[in-house]
C-alpha cells in the first residue's frame, strides 16, 4: 500500500509489454523512454506484463522480458502486475458500462463484419481502417438477451454514440503536440470484452493506468489515436486523465519499425553477441 501511495503523491510512468515474444530494440527504446520521463519529472517508473492473451502470452517470455529489462538497469519500483490476474476487476468496470446502457453484445465474425462494409460500398474509417458498422447495434434488447442466453459467440462493444453524448467534448495533452481534441467518431464501437477473454486492451489499459497512478502515459505514436478511446472511457469511469507524450518508432536501417518477428534484432541475440548493455542502451536512442 505504501509503495502505491508513493506512485499516487509523485507520480508515475509505465513499459507495459506483451509476452507473446521477446523484446527487441523498439521495446528497448520505450522502456528507456518511460524511465527517463519517469526521473525527469520526480516520479517513478513501473513495469506492467499486458497479459490478457492467454492463448499467445507465455510465462517464459514474461521471464525473459523482466531478465532483459533488469540487464539494461531497468526494476519497477512497485510489484509487478499482470493483468491476467486482474480479469474480475475488468469485469466490474465493465459492469458499471453495462449499467449505464453504454454496451451491446456484437455477435458478428470478421466475415460478417467485412461483407457488410463490402456491401456498403464506403464506410466510416478511422487510423485502422474501417469502423465496425453498427450491425448488432439494432437487435432488440430481447433478440440480444435471447442469443447471449443461448451462449452464441460474442463480443461486447462500446455504444460510442451514446457515451460521447454522456461526456460531451473531451481533450487530452500531449507534452509534444499540445491540446487535442478527443475524436469519437473516429473510433466507433470499440470492443470492451469478448465471451473468452472478459476484457480488452483498451479497457484493461484504462482501468490499470487509473489505478496504478499512471501520471505519464509514454507510448509510441502508432498508439496516438487509442488515446481518444481512453480518454472517453476515463470520463465514463470517473478515472483521472494523465498527460501523455507519444514517442517515435525507432526503425532499422531499411526503415521499418521493428517488431518481434525482427529475431536477430531481439535483445536477448544480442546479449549473447557479447554486446553490453551501454552499446544496447545507445542502439536504442539512450547513450
Amino acid at each position: 500500500m505504501e509503495d502505491m501511495i508513493l506512485s499516487a503523491i509523485r507520480g508515475a510512468t509505465r513499459f507495459a509489454p506483451s509476452p507473446s515474444g521477446l523484446l527487441h530494440l523498439g521495446h528497448a527504446h520505450s522502456a528507456l523512454f518511460a524511465a527517463r520521463e519517469a526521473g525527469e519529472t520526480g516520479g517513478v517508473f513501473l513495469i506492467r506484463i499486458e497479459d490478457i492473451d492467454v492463448g499467445r502470452c507465455k510465462p517464459e517470455f514474461e521471464a525473459a522480458i523482466l531478465e532483459d529489462l533488469e540487464w539494461l538497469g531497468l526494476k519497477s519500483a512497485e510489484p509487478v502486475l499482470r493483468q491476467s490476474e486482474r480479469f474480475g476487476l475488468y469485469d466490474k468496470f465493465l459492469h458499471v458500462l453495462e449499467e449505464a446502457g453504454l454496451t451491446y453484445p456484437c455477435f458478428c465474425t470478421r466475415k460478417e463484419i467485412q461483407a457488410e462494409i463490402d456491401a456498403a460500398g464506403s464506410a466510416p474509417h478511422g487510423p485502422d481502417g474501417p469502423l465496425y458498422p453498427g450491425i448488432c447495434k439494432s437487435l432488440s434488447h430481447q433478440e440480444a438477451e435471447d442469443r447471449v442466453a443461448a451462449d452464441e459467440p460474442h463480443a461486447i462493444r462500446l455504444h460510442m454514440d451514446r457515451a460521447a453524448q454522456m461526456t460531451g467534448p473531451l481533450t487530452f495533452h500531449d507534452m509534444d503536440r499540445g491540446i487535442i481534441d478527443v475524436r469519437p467518431e473516429t473510433c466507433g464501437d470499440i470492443v470492451l470484452a469478448r465471451k473468452d477473454v472478459p476484457t480488452s486492451y483498451h479497457l484493461s489499459v484504462t482501468v490499470d493506468d487509473g489505478l496504478q497512478h499512471i501520471s505519464r502515459v509514454t507510448r509510441g505514436e502508432d498508439l496516438l489515436h487509442a488515446t481518444h478511446v481512453h480518454r472517453v472511457l476515463q470520463a465514463l469511469l470517473g478515472l483521472p486523465e494523465p498527460e501523455y507524450r507519444h514517442h517515435g518508432l525507432l526503425t532499422g536501417e531499411d526503415g521499418k519499425r521493428f517488431a518481434k518477428r525482427d529475431k536477430s534484432q531481439t535483445i536477448a541475440s544480442m546479449r549473447e553477441a557479447g554486446i553490453s548493455p551501454e552499446e544496447v542502451r545507445a542502439l536504442a536512442g539512450f547513450s
